[in-house]
């Protein structure tokens, strides 16, 4: 049964148009009510156990949802129109919003990868030992504590947790999963009178656990510390953030779910070819070092991701793929949103990328301020790192007029910086920016002060992947170009630039390339490029003997990126015994010049000959040769029965 929405407009304070909404969502809707949440209860319940429903209402989410369990019915889906449209200064012009808000809520939910992940409550406490301790003492009931003493205190006496000295030197893994190295670990001696001894210390000592809280008060012993789950940590001069930690651990036993945010394609990886090291982005960009190099290609420690999704955005190849939501799935959102909200007489689609903390502050201003201007669509995704030049330019070609990443000041700033101005770039006009900002008003203000003007471009739909949507969209937003656009250094679509007087064709380039836009000729000397498959890695430039390589970062929108060209060739020599090509003349000229005559092995004529010889007439000629290299030492005569006769006949 097709979903249908309830209706509310919250005690009267938002207008909401039934009739707009069904028109253009094809969505049966329910009259407006207004209490829906108070007096009007029961017409939620009734809708509930009629059909598969969704609820126009963001803030009582948690008491649908119980009521639903409470009746038996499947659960509802929910839309925020008030916030979000209706609680605004241009709450009146709201209609076209709204029809877009819930048209992509009605967008099936696709599921998530997952995986489970078990805690059994095995706990490392680490700090000095008069904070480290007393919050043992509070967590031991519950959890099974080691404390790690760092400042070389004494044991206490009580025998509720275990307790050893030493200096953490390495963590790794995540909750359930923690693995640890400890130097000059000295476990304590239980026996003897007095306070309790110690063993002599040792280096190198691991273990394991599944929480990890660090009281110690120095460096973090994981990067992105706040992005590490089971990692609990806290200064131990603040007795009431060290109790904190308590509550928290306590809560960290069973059996968790963790999503898998990342798929690794490695073949399409361009990290590294034959050791020399490519692209590097995603290592460089991720906070919490869950990807490291793995060979060719990189791995994820799917337990240390935290989904920051940076490194999907930043990924030249597309190997890397962000799953929660998919890169279609995201499409498809931003696609409904401009359509619905252009067909309902929507103009100047502003789209404002955020996160839960952005959510947050739109709720704020639409309760307390101005709200968000009508034109204004907010979209809410896990993590705003992930939403790059591609997603950027997809919805600029979709028809929104511009789009605003909402960013937080907790957020890492260098991936979003670098995919902003590369949208830019290739949408040849700002039309991309990031607001940064934990201030409702301030969010608010910004917004009502941007000045778009509606564009009469053609919407396209979007498909492919990250970097063919890239290219579809920068062939929307630059129609009737005929050069290429020039874009900034780092980014991951470019042109290989070859000196042909360098060049001698040895191509080692053609060999290294990961994607295969550089080929070779099976059949003559040449260099070929196929522009739209580059990379920019820089391997080729990198392996290059002769350093006749360099990169130039650009993004050709024509047809002609798409089609092989030439960067260099050369006439192929002709084997002076055969006739057969093989290799470059100029090469096999420049090498013949210079040892012939001179290098004690090419000292002869016939030595020098072999330089101009294909394959197999110079194995041939060398066969033949007086000093032959191929030739052993003569084998020895076969021995017959008549030799052994003759043997005994000698006796």
């Amino acid at each position: 049964m097709p979903k249908s929405l309830i209706l509310c407009d919250c005690a009267g304070t938002q207008q909401v148009d039934r009739a707009a909404l069904e028109s253009a969502c094809g969505v049966s809707c329910s009259r407006v009510f207004t209490a829906l949440c108070g007096d009007q209860i029961d017409r939620a319940a009734e809708a509930m156990q009629n059909g598969d429903v969704v609820i126009a209402c963001g803030q009582e989410q948690a008491r649908f949802t119980a009521l639903a369990e409470d009746i038996g019915a499947e659960a509802p889906g929910f839309v925020d129109l008030r916030d979000r449209a209706g609680w605004s200064d241009q709450g009146a012009d709201a209609a076209p919003k709204m029809a877009a808000l819930v048209a992509e809520a009605l967008l099936p939910v696709p599921s998530v990868r997952s995986l489970d992940v078990p805690s059994q409550g095995v706990c490392l406490i680490v700090g000095p030992g008069e904070v480290a301790c007393a919050l043992a003492e509070e967590v031991a009931e519950a959890l099974t504590v080691t404390v790690l003493i760092t400042d070389g205190a004494t044991a206490p006496l009580s025998r509720g947790y275990d307790v050893v000295r030493g200096r953490l030197k390495r963590v790794q893994g995540a909750l359930g999963g923690f693995r640890v190295t400890i130097d000059a670990l000295e476990q304590m001696v239980p026996a003897g009178r007095g306070e309790f001894s110690f063993s002599s210390p040792q280096d190198g000592a691991q273990s394991e656990c599944d929480i990890l809280i660090d009281v110690a008060g120095d460096v973090p012993f994981v990067p992105a510390p706040q992005k590490r789950e089971g990692y609990l940590r806290a200064d131990p001069r603040d007795p009431l953030a060290v109790m904190r930690l308590a509550v928290q651990a306590v809560q960290l036993v069973g059996t968790f779910e963790k999503p898998l945010y990342l798929h690794v394609e490695e073949h399409l990886c361009a990290h590294s070819r034959a050791e020399q090291v490519g692209c590097s982005n995603c290592i460089d960009i991720c906070p919490t070092g869950a990807i490291s190099p793995a060979g060719d290609h990189v791995s994820v420690d799917p337990m240390v991701c935290a989904g920051c999704g940076a490194c999907a955005a930043l990924c030249p190849s597309t190997a890397i793929r962000y799953d929660v939501p998919e890169f279609d799935v995201v499409l498809k959102r931003i696609q409904t949103l401009a359509t619905v909200f252009s067909t309902s007489g929507g103009t100047s689609a502003h789209l404002l990328v955020h996160d839960d903390a952005g959510a947050e502050m739109i709720r704020m201003a639409a309760r307390f301020g101005r709200g968000l201007p009508s034109h204004v669509i907010p979209f809410h995704i896990g993590s705003v790192q992930v939403f790059g030049h591609a997603e950027m330019l997809a919805a600029l070609a979709q028809g929104m007029a511009r789009v605003t990443v909402l960013r937080g000041p907790r957020t890492e700033a260098d991936a979003l910086d670098r995919e902003v101005a590369l949208a830019n770039a290739i949408a040849g006009r700002e039309a991309a920016n990031i607001l940064v900002t934990d201030d409702p008003d301030q969010m608010s203000d910004a917004l009502y002060g941007f000045d778009i003007k509606s564009e009469t471009r053609t919407p396209i739909v979007t498909l492919g992947n990250r970097r063919q949507v890239t290219r579809m969209a920068a062939r929307a937003l630059n129609l009737g170009r005929e050069t290429p656009i020039d874009l900034p250094q780092g980014a991951p679509y470019g042109a290989v630039l070859v000196d042909t007087d360098a060049c001698t064709l040895c191509l080692s380039c053609v060999s290294l390339c990961p994607s295969g836009a550089l080929l070779d000729n099976p059949d003559m000397p040449q260099l070929r490029f196929q522009e739209d498959a580059c990379l920019q890695c820089g391997i080729c430039a990198t392996i290059c003997p002769e350093q006749a390589i360099t990169l130039e970062p650009r993004l050709d929108p024509r047809p002609q990126a798409l089609e092989q060209k030439v960067l260099h060739e050369e006439e192929p020599f002709a084997c002076v015994e055969c006739g057969a090509l093989f290799g470059v003349k100029s090469t096999i000229e420049k090498i013949t010049e210079k040892l012939a005559g001179l290098h004690p092995m090419f000292a002869t004529s016939d030595k020098a000959r072999m330089i101009q010889m294909c394959d197999n007439c110079r194995v041939n000629a060398q066969f033949h040769s007086a000093d032959n290299p191929f030739q052993g030492r003569p084998r020895p005569r076969v021995r017959t029965t008549d030799d052994y006769l003759s043997k005994r006949r000698d006796h």
